[in-house]
């Protein structure tokens, strides 16, 4: 059995996980459109784990941070949209599927 949540409850999950801080505000909506537009993309229902999302994605405030993970012949979106899925966020902050 499958229940549809709503951003609200999307939100709730993560801090009863205790996750709150996992994800920014901004991020978390953006990743819960993402996920929205997968299931209606791909015909598919996606099952939400927490702690499975926090393990698979990671939000970065820019590419300075994410070099300091990743190292620094990632030097623009487009190098690392070459080597892993790339939400954005906004003009300088995303979401990356960890590799």
């Amino acid at each position: 059995m499958k229940q549809t949540i709503n951003f609200c409850q999307f939100t709730d999950a993560f801090r009863n996980a205790g996750r709150k801080d996992q994800f920014s505000y901004s991020a978390l909506n953006t990743l819960f459109d993402y996920l929205e537009q997968y299931e209606d993309d791909c015909c598919e229902e996606i099952e939400l784990d927490v702690i499975a999302l926090c393990c698979e994605y990671s939000e970065y405030e820019n590419i300075e941070e994410f070099q300091a993970d990743y190292g620094e012949e990632f030097k623009t979106i487009e190098d690392i949209e070459n080597r892993t899925q790339v939400i954005i966020i906004d003009d300088e902050s995303f979401i990356i599927q960890q590799f």
